[in-house]
């Protein structure tokens, strides 16, 4: 005879119900990960004497374009010509929070690349960012340019550096 017979109904409840407390036993015994500690050794943090975002900028709603608009002015420092120049880029705003890139360029080629501001108010932006923000440095080094890729996981921010890599270059002459 087969366990579920259907002249027994009263051991297929209790079969169904042992499943469904084995099941909620195992849900709730799943215990969720720790976030990782976040290693921000090699970026710059945001200057607390700058200006804060644009006063338009949104916080997300919209049709879920990457980019939700620039704000800020470029600010060149250093001589004109072929020596060592440092120009910061506009501050972008998007999804997440305002990015902004200061570029040092030496002779015609961009010797580093520093972020400025960039998303950091909760775990999760400081989890993406501690290895976005290096690789997009080292790509914008190698590149010379800001023809660089998206980091997978950092789609915001990225397109931001980019924007304000570009006009910071823009601003170089570059």
């Amino acid at each position: 005879m087969h366990a579920l017979n259907k002249n027994r109904p009263l051991r297929r409840v209790m079969l169904a119900s042992a499943a469904t407390v084995s099941g909620i036993v195992m849900l709730l015994a799943l215990k969720p990960h720790t976030s990782p500690t976040v290693v921000t050794g090699s970026v710059a943090p945001a200057p607390s004497s700058s200006a804060s975002a644009a006063p338009g900028a949104t916080g997300g709603t919209g049709s879920g374009s990457s980019d939700s608009g620039k704000s800020g002015k470029s600010a060149k420092s250093g001589s004109s010509g072929t020596g060592t120049r440092t120009v910061t880029g506009d501050t972008v705003q998007t999804r997440w929070g305002p990015v902004q890139v200061r570029v040092t360029i030496k002779n015609g080629k961009i010797t580093d690349v520093t972020a400025v501001q960039y998303p950091q108010d909760n775990p999760r932006d400081q989890q993406i960012n501690s290895y976005a923000l290096p690789q997009l440095r080292s790509e914008a080094l190698a590149a010379q340019s800001a023809k660089i890729d998206t980091v997978s996981g950092a789609t915001y921010t990225s397109g931001g550096y980019q924007q304000s890599l570009q006009s910071a270059l823009d601003s170089a002459g570059l």
